[in-house]
């Protein structure tokens, strides 16, 4: 019976832990749309708000890894 509620516990937390992939879509949504205002009111920027909004998509997108990590490390840890 507790392999059955450890195995369940598991799947919860898996599943809790994936909740910061839907922040992240968020945040990278966010940088995009940042970015298209930037650029909508000063075309000239162009280029340096391009290379800040890689930036932000990287660390936005390092969080979705280090959060996917933590759910394997739960699932089969």
């Amino acid at each position: 019976m507790s392999e059955v509620i450890l195995q369940g516990s598991k799947y919860i937390g898996a599943g809790a832990a994936t909740a910061a992939l839907g922040g992240v879509g968020v945040g990278i949504g966010v940088v995009f749309g940042a970015l298209v205002l930037g650029m909508s009111r000063n075309p000239g920027l162009k280029q340096e708000l391009f290379q800040m909004t890689i930036l932000g998509f990287a660390m936005a997108e390092a969080m979705a890894l280090f959060a996917l990590m933590v759910v394997f490390l739960i699932l089969f840890g």
